[in-house]
Formats: C-alpha cells, sequence, structure tokens
C-alpha cells in the first residue's frame, strides 16, 4: 500500500544532525520512525457525496448533519483503506443488518499487516541497522482479529528472527500508541542491548456502515478517523555515529477514571464494530488532565515550578473539542498544540497511529528551532476507560 509522495509515506528524506543533548544513561530512546498510508487519499470537502453515494443514502438529513461534522472537525485530508474496487467485491458492507464480519476481517486482517510492514521498512532504513539486529517486537492494533496475532505475520513478512520476543496489543483504540511507547520502554530498559521495534496499524473497514438515525456516532466516525500505520525503534545506550536517538522516554505511566468505562463503548456484532461515545468525553478529560500532567511533570526535579508553556505537547488529537479544552484548562499558548492540530487536519483520528504522526511533526519543529527548542515535553492520550496514557518526554 504505497505512495507515490515519499515525504507522506516512508521513512523522512532529510539526514539527521548529532544529538545536541546526551541521553540520560539507561533511560529508552526513540532511534527512527516511519509511518504508512493506504493509497485512497480522501479530500475532506470530497467525503459527503462519495460517503452517501457509497451507502447509497438518500437522507438529506444526514447528509446536512455530515456535512457540518465534517467542518467542525477540522480535517483536511484522511487516507483509506476502503475503496470502490472493495466495495463492488463486497457489496453487502454497505448493506444495513447483513452480518458482514467475515467479510471485513478478510479486508482488514492482510491490509494492517501490510501498511505495518511498510511503516517498518521505512523505520529500519531511516534507523541504518539490519533487521537481524531487532530483538522484540510491539505490535499494536485496533482493526485485526484472528490467531495467530499480526505481530507473527508481521515478524515473518520482515524477516525477523525467529527468537524475537513478540507483545501483541489489542483493541486499546486512541491511546494505543502510547501504551506501545510504555510497553516497548519497559522492554529496552529491561533488557540491555536490545531494540525494541513498535509498530501500530488501524483501519476502519471493522465500523464502515451506512448511516442511521439510531446511530449517531457513526457519522462523527465518518467525519473524523482514518487509517494508516506508524513505527518506531526504541532503545538504550545509543551508538554514537551510528543510531540518531531524538526523543528520551523519561518516565511513563497510565491512569483509569473510576466509573467511566461506558463513555466509549464498543462493541464487536455480526455487523462490524459499534461505537458509542458519550458527550461527556472532552469535559471528563478536561477535568482530570491537570492532575495526570503533574503526575508525570514531579517525576523530574528539574520541572518544579515549571509553567506549562515552558513544555512541548505531543498530544493524541481525538477532536479539535479535546485539545481545545485541554489547552484552556492548561493554559497554554496557541502555537503548543500545532503539531497535533496538523496531524488531526493531515491525517483525522488514525487511532493508535497518530500520536507518531504528531511526535513526527514535533521532531521537525523542535529541529528548527534555536538551540533545539524546549528540552521538556509530554506525550498524551485518552480512549477507552477512561483511560490516560502519558510519557514525560526529553528532546534531545
Amino acid at each position: 500500500m504505497s505512495h507515490n509522495n515519499k515525504n507522506v509515506n516512508g521513512a523522512s528524506n532529510h539526514f539527521f544532525q548529532p544529538s545536541r543533548r546526551v541521553p540520560t544513561p539507561g533511560k529508552a530512546t526513540i532511534l527512527a520512525m516511519g509511518k504508512a498510508l493506504p493509497p485512497q487519499l480522501v479530500p475532506q470537502d470530497c467525503l459527503v457525496e462519495g460517503y452517501m453515494r457509497d451507502t447509497n443514502c438518500k437522507d438529506l438529513r444526514i447528509k446536512e448533519k455530515l456535512e457540518r461534522l465534517c467542518k467542525t472537525t477540522t480535517v483536511k485530508t484522511r487516507y483509506t483503506v476502503m475503496s470502490k474496487e472493495i466495495l463492488e467485491k463486497y457489496p453487502e458492507l454497505a448493506t444495513e443488518g447483513t452480518p458482514t464480519i467475515n467479510q471485513r476481517l478478510e479486508i482488514a486482517n492482510p491490509a494492517v499487516v501490510e501498511m505495518a510492514k511498510e511503516a517498518s521498512l521505512a523505520c529500519i532504513k531511516e534507523w541504518g541497522r539490519t533487521v537481524d539486529e531487532i530483538t522484540h517486537i510491539v505490535y499494536v492494533s485496533s482493526s485485526e482479529i484472528r490467531l495467530p496475532g499480526g505481530d507473527l505475520h508481521l515478524s515473518t513478512e520482515l524477516g525477523l528472527r525467529s527468537d524475537i520476543g513478540r507483545v501483541m496489543l489489542y483493541f486499546l483504540g486512541c491511546y494505543g500508541g502510547v501504551t506501545g511507547l510504555r510497553v516497548a520502554k519497559d522492554i529496552a530498559e529491561n533488557n540491555p542491548g536490545s531494540r525494541v521495534l513498535l509498530t501500530t496499524s488501524e483501519t476502519t473497514i471493522l465500523g464502515f456502515r451506512p448511516p442511521n438515525n439510531a446511530r449517531p456516532y457513526d457519522l462523527v466516525g465518518a467525519a473524523l478517523f482514518g487509517d494508516g500505520a506508524a513505527a518506531v525503534i526504541i532503545g538504550t545506550e545509543p551508538i554514537v555515529g551510528t543510531e540518531s536517538p531524538f526523543i528520551e522516554l523519561n518516565f511513563a505511566m497510565q491512569q483509569f477514571l473510576p466509573g467511566t468505562k461506558n463513555v466509549i463503548d464498543g462493541r464487536l456484532t455480526d455487523e462490524g464494530i459499534n461505537f458509542k461515545l458519550g458527550r461527556d468525553l472532552p469535559e471528563k478529560i478536561q477535568d482530570n488532565i491537570e492532575e495526570f500532567c503533574k503526575k508525570l511533570i514531579v517525576k523530574n526535579d528539574e520541572l518544579k515550578g515549571s509553567n506549562y508553556n515552558d513544555l512541548f505537547w505531543a498530544v493524541h488529537p481525538g477532536g479539535p473539542a479535546i485539545l481545545d479544552r485541554l489547552e484552556r484548562t492548561m493554559k497554554l499558548q496557541n502555537e503548543k498544540l500545532n503539531c497535533s492540530r496538523k496531524a488531526l487536519m493531515d491525517f483525522g483520528n488514525v487511532s493508535s497511529n497518530t500520536i507518531f504522526y504528531v511526535i513526527e511533526n514535533m521532531r521537525e519543529e523542535l529541529k528548527n528551532k534555536k538551540d533545539g527548542g524546549e528540552e521538556w515535553g509530554l506525550a498524551l492520550a485518552f480512549g477507552p476507560g477512561i483511560t490516560f496514557e502519558g510519557i514525560l518526554l526529553r528532546s534531545l
């Protein structure tokens, strides 16, 4: 699933400067990144007509509602596995009430591995070492269901060694990318010399369906979510002159909010995955985010008494309302969430992948700042639970 624009898919086409800051001994660092996107590019201003046509929907009220949602998401472009060819082969996907889970998995299972493979190859190319030197793989997806999982399929496709340590993280939703970072960090720091390939890959195939007034969230999904994959390589004690670390994973934590497990609700059915999203999700995040951030920041003595605007912010853009509320609550300067807003604009919400698109934007932003920009920052993501994932980052 390649794309012609090498600046969009695959490894960055620039050379890295040597690290300006020395990595902390024993702390995990991100050594390389890559991403992959399916070939179907969907401009947001073309989505409504295409979606109404593809789902055979004639309801003008639904069309008007979707048009409003498309404007409020701030998304400009997205990429999708779904195509004209898929709908011609599986017309039942656009038929209400038809059991199609088998067909959906027939499409999704190979698609997510193919995207993960492309992202991983781009990441390995940027890293500059060989696949034999990867010791562990962490694979994150909420878009496939099978045994063995995508971790084994991807390991085989990449030609990784057979004694590689594999971890599969299924159905975490939007916070899955930061969870993957936390798990990879723990592996790297507890296995000196290890190199961990973390991949995330998602498609909306499992949730694609005709609109229904009884399921208002279907339209939110249609207006907001996209497909894609990402990959990073993580390790401690980077090899000078060979590896180029750019982010240190200093401290990581997870927290769930008691009594909120139904705010984001996803159920697997014969027709795919049905989601329900509570209207109070942005409010729940707003009410709890500052306390969570303080728990991350207090882990570093250098940051005591710091202003939130002294940090850089890599926040999963679940939607513009969440970003707006976080910005107001933390009293952040307007530009602090630019990397998150740009990722949302360019790719939509791509679930677990999106945090890596944000970090990629942040890498470029920090590189272009005098003296490397802010040294410390936070990576944040939110998802079902309600679960908060966060990492205290140090820019190198």
